[in-house]
């Protein structure tokens, strides 16, 4: 196989200065705790200090290392394609209050940059979902329509800067794009004190709704009257947040590229095959990211296919020579019309909250969550948060929803007879995972490069389903709900709060 290109990481995180925040070493108590260091907790976190309130946002590695620190960093309010949808599915009124909440998410960010005056590269961009063949333009034609109608900046355009021809495109006007790590680093730097904290490598393992609320940590507890639980997917099986949403992986290269061939704006197509674009400072050049060839976690071995076919479709398009980066991320795609999941955990909680399901555009529904779980903490009314209530009644009948579901079954059933040919760790070759059985165990088994071999158990300690291999990342990644792990069962992404066990080879 043909080599992949580019520094295995992302450029948000290459580009900026390790966190040292301290690890939870007592028990403490705060007003509000927050579990998980991403956009959603940290935004909420600001916005609950700057009104009195003790916080503490709990980090199970370091903070704005998950998808926030993953993303293409895109701040808008367009989501590729969804108006006409919403409209459809919820009538005008509703989707007017998707417009509305996500447009003041944008202009919330830019007014905080503004008034820290934080370094972030922010600027304001066109953003375009493009249509690559005529036989799309009518669904772009009906997104336009809609936008305008619910006082989006919208308009139809058939010409973009992009290197190829367009059949055409939505744009938004005035949007926005930044740095999403810098912008992050300085709101959690004025977090901790006078009484509130950050706290990194502290893995929370339970929520509990008491008097008050307990946070468990394998380090020790955070007492909070309230708790957010901001974990990409919860990590409490409460809600059954797992079933109204699927996880799904997306993968990112970044190029150096001459800024006299690089586009303007920010762009996106749609289809079962589409590509991301846009361009970032650094260091005096210019960065283009190109992301795209999304699949639903778990569901691929042969992930580096999927940078190859980016790297190549980036050369053919834009001309150029050199692959700077690469890194994939991963997000929760919600089954209610993309229409994120945010408020109380269950009906049956008072100050416990979530915030997940906010479907690949995290930079606007992020900063919404943590405005609306804010407001509602602090007794406010906001106008948008019966649109969001996670407890809301979904459409957990639908043909995705259906779909998905049913890959979960068909995964843990089928999944079960996965490596039964296998029955000795010799199957494994140099650079290979592979589930093999062993005395009955169902093992997940890889051999790095220098022949040592790591096993560990193949079933995920979420809900049972067994792990399937990531050849890109070199992880083992759950198809049901999108735990992963390292090749020695280190978790990287939740709902799992255990690690694989290790296998004992003898």
């Amino acid at each position: 196989m043909a080599t992949i290109s580019g520094k295995h990481t992302s450029f948000w995180i290459d580009s900026t200065t390790t966190t040292n925040f301290p690890s939870l070493t007592e028990d403490v108590t705060v007003d509000v705790a927050i579990v998980g260091g991403g956009i959603a907790g940290i935004t909420a976190a600001t916005i609950l200090k700057r009104q009195g309130k003790t916080v503490a946002v709990i980090e199970s590695e370091e903070i704005i290392k998950g998808t926030s620190g993953h993303t293409t960093a895109k701040l808008t309010s367009l989501h590729q394609l969804i108006y006409a949808d919403l409209i459809k599915e919820f009538g005008e009124e509703k989707a007017k209050i998707y417009a509305d909440s996500n447009q003041a998410a944008v202009e919330q960010v830019a007014q905080w940059v503004k008034e820290g005056n934080i370094d972030c590269d922010f600027s304001r961009q066109d953003n375009y979902t493009f249509a690559d063949t005529a036989e799309k333009l009518p669904q772009v034609e009906a997104e336009v329509e809609a936008a305008i109608k619910l006082g989006l900046p919208a308009s139809l355009v058939t010409e973009t800067t992009l290197p190829f021809p367009v059949a055409g495109a939505v744009k938004f006007t005035n949007q926005a794009q930044f740095h999403v790590r810098k912008y992050l680093l300085h709101l959690a730097q004025q977090l901790p004190g006078e009484g509130s904290h950050v706290f990194e490598h502290t893995r929370v393992t339970e929520v509990e709704e008491k008097d008050p609320c307990e946070v468990t940590t394998k380090l020790g507890k955070v007492f909070a009257t309230d708790v957010i639980v901001a974990t990409r997917l919860p990590i409490t099986d409460a809600g059954l947040f797992f079933a109204k949403s699927f996880p799904n992986r997306s993968y990112i290269i970044g190029t150096y590229i001459d800024p006299e061939k690089a586009p303007e704006g920010m762009f996106i197509g749609f289809g079962e095959d589409y590509y991301s674009f846009r361009t970032t400072p650094h260091n005096g050049k210019t960065l283009l990211l190109v992301g795209g060839k999304s699949h639903k976690t778990g569901s691929v071995s042969e992930t580096k296919d999927n940078y190859l076919q980016l790297e190549e479709y980036t050369r053919a398009q834009f001309g150029v020579e050199e692959i700077n980066y690469r890194w994939s991320t991963q997000d929760m795609v919600s089954f209610d019309t993309k229409v994120p999941y945010i408020g109380k955990l269950t009906p049956l909680n008072n100050h416990v909250y979530v915030a997940t399901g906010f479907s690949l555009w995290g930079m606007s529904k992020g900063t919404l969550s943590g405005m609306i779980l804010a407001d509602l903490i602090l007794g406010k009314d906001n106008p948008w948060a019966d649109f969001y209530d996670s407890t809301r009644a979904t459409p957990f009948i639908t043909k995705q929803s259906i779909q998905k579901n049913l890959e979960v079954g068909k995964s843990w059933i089928l999944d079960r007879f996965k490596g039964l040919q296998d029955n000795s760790f010799e199957a494994v070759v140099n650079g290979e995972g592979k589930l093999v059985t062993i005395d009955g165990d169902k093992v997940a088994a890889y051999r790095d490069d220098q022949g040592i071999l790591h096993a560990v158990s193949a079933v995920c300690p979420h809900l049972g389903c067994i792990v399937n291999w990531n050849d890109g990342e070199k992880s083992w990644d759950c198809p049901c709900h999108g735990s992963r792990f390292s090749c020695d069962g280190k978790i990287l992404d939740s709902p799992a709060v255990k690690e694989l066990e290790a296998y004992q080879i003898k």
